[in-house]
């Protein structure tokens, strides 16, 4: 395991050029300093939160104390200390950029308690909840090697924060958008999964027991390829999509146009591709938001599928999505703008 440092709780997009303060997510920044690496991490504004006010003190002065930083007052109250917090695997997603509406099991870590008697437990929570108990106690921080040689980069020069900011409104500055769009990315996937969402109803409504009932993995080189995702076991729990969500604000009042090249092979109940306005909660509840379903096995297929887009929709949504046995494999995927 890494000892890492807590660089950064970047509140984004932050304050805005009129004055006014926009949270969508924070970026947080853990620091491998004998290495010279840092790994960025990306957190949806509830996960975010508690350690952002924790390490910053103008983060909401006046406020009464966040969930985590009762529990730090808390825990000291009862003589509990927290010994550590290891993180053991996090997603290529979670580090690649802003969670926009991401959507399924957040990122997790396991904490380390001591009680007033001495015994040790641990505990699995969510990632941002466990680095802000973390920052509240001071309590080590560590990341597996294997993480950190997978997903760190190296740190050039003091500034931690900014090579991880890309192309957003830094605070202060004078450029007139008031958020970031995201715009679609990796749709040729020549960055494995990166601004991609895996998830679905076998992680919201059967617990961990079938949270490994589908995977989802990429095929191809750096040249671009392809979105595998295929059921793991003999009869997997609910249905698992892939999806990539972007501002709306580009297609009010026309139609969103959803491309893909689909391969499917021995699919048992359905699948296909999906496009939904609006901010659409997980799990989608019902198989006819499949706006192109297909069952069987059959070679590469140029589908399509389209939704109108309203006035204040604020989000879309698209991918593909499996129910059931089978697999299911995207390539040469394209959001356009119709009339």
């Amino acid at each position: 395991m890494t000892t890492v440092r807590i660089a950064h709780a970047e509140p984004r997009p932050g304050r805005q050029p009129g004055g006014g303060f926009r949270i969508h997510s924070f970026l947080v920044v853990l620091a491998d300093d004998p290495g010279r690496r840092a790994l960025p991490i990306w957190l949806g504004g509830p996960n975010g939160h508690g350690l952002w006010q924790i390490l910053d003190s103008s983060a909401g002065p006046g406020v009464p104390p966040w969930g985590e930083d009762l529990t730090v007052q808390l825990l000291r109250a009862a003589d509990v200390s927290v010994t550590g917090v290891d993180i053991d695997e996090l997603d290529a997603g979670v580090t690649a950029g802003p969670p926009q509406s991401r959507r399924g099991p957040a990122p997790t870590a396991r904490i380390e308690f001591t009680g007033a008697t001495g015994s040790q437990r641990t505990m699995v929570v969510r990632l941002g909840y466990a680095l802000a108990l973390a920052a509240g106690t001071g309590a080590p921080v560590r990341v597996s090697d294997a993480v950190m040689e997978r997903l760190a980069v190296p740190a050039q020069g003091g500034d931690l924060l900014a090579p991880f900011l890309g192309d957003e409104p830094q605070p202060g500055s004078a450029r007139p958008e008031i958020e970031p769009r995201f715009e679609p990315r990796n749709l040729a996937f020549a960055d494995g999964l990166a601004g991609w969402e895996f998830g679905g109803s076998f992680r919201h409504e059967a617990g961990e027991l079938h949270w490994r009932d589908y995977s989802c993995t990429t095929s191809g080189g750096t040249e671009g390829g392809s979105a595998v995702l295929s059921s793991a076991v003999l009869e997997p729990y609910g249905f698992a999509g892939l999806t990539q969500t972007v501002f709306a604000e580009d297609y009010e009042g026309r139609t969103a146009v959803f491309r893909a090249e689909l391969r499917i092979q021995d699919v048992a109940s359905q699948c296909g591709l999906q496009v939904l306005t609006g901010i659409a909660a997980w799990p989608v509840p019902a198989p006819e938001r499949l706006a192109v379903s297909l069952a069987g096995s059959h070679g590469w297929t140029r589908q399509e599928v389209t939704a109108e887009v309203p006035a204040g929709a604020g989000m879309i949504q698209f991918g593909m999505f499996l129910y059931g046995r089978g697999r299911i494999e995207l390539r040469n995927a394209e959001l356009t703008i119709g009339t």
